[in-house]
């Protein structure tokens, strides 16, 4: 219907400081809508791929039209594997925090089981850290903080049998 118009490379710069703006802004939608544009004229950035990253996953507090394996699809596409393994467990963690939120009937145990992903992803992230970067021990510590803090458990395993009424 549209065909979408192109920025230009030395807008790049400015347009990734408005990712963040509109991140903080809480507004996710217009956060991607630039990070597309940018990867439309860099397909390899890595800053507009991060920020497209966070901005999905920003969207999981907001409802469920952003998937996680849309997420996930793009961390192949980070250039190392710290960053590949820091956002997997990034995205895993906030998704956690969105069930939490939501409150529904299991929510407890999923949020339990996708930050205990999340902190399986933070340890192998830590693994192959930046020396001076110890942010996959600050994540591992708030996914442990937040089981503790909320109680939260596994899914407890039915080996009750059933009872005939």
């Amino acid at each position: 219907m549209f065909e979408l118009k192109k920025i230009h490379s030395d807008a790049i710069p400015a347009a990734l400081e408005r990712v963040e703006r509109y991140r903080l802004l809480n507004e996710p939608r217009v956060a991607q809508s630039i990070c597309h544009d940018v990867l439309a004229v860099e397909t390899d950035n890595h800053e507009a791929l991060v920020g497209l990253i966070l901005s999905m996953t920003d969207s999981f507090a907001h409802g469920t039209d952003v998937s996680a394996k849309s997420v996930l699809d793009l961390v192949p596409r980070l250039e190392n594997l710290y960053d590949r393994h820091y956002y997997t467990g990034v995205v895993h963690e906030r998704q956690a925090k969105a069930r939490l939120n939501r409150a529904y009937p299991g929510a407890n145990f999923d949020a339990f089981e996708l930050l205990t992903e999340a902190m399986h992803w933070f340890e192998q992230a830590e693994e192959a850290h930046p020396d001076g970067n110890d942010d996959a021990i600050l994540r591992w510590n708030l996914c442990a903080r937040m089981i503790m803090n909320n109680k939260l458990e596994g899914r407890p395993t039915d080996d009750t049998p059933l009872m005939s009424e």
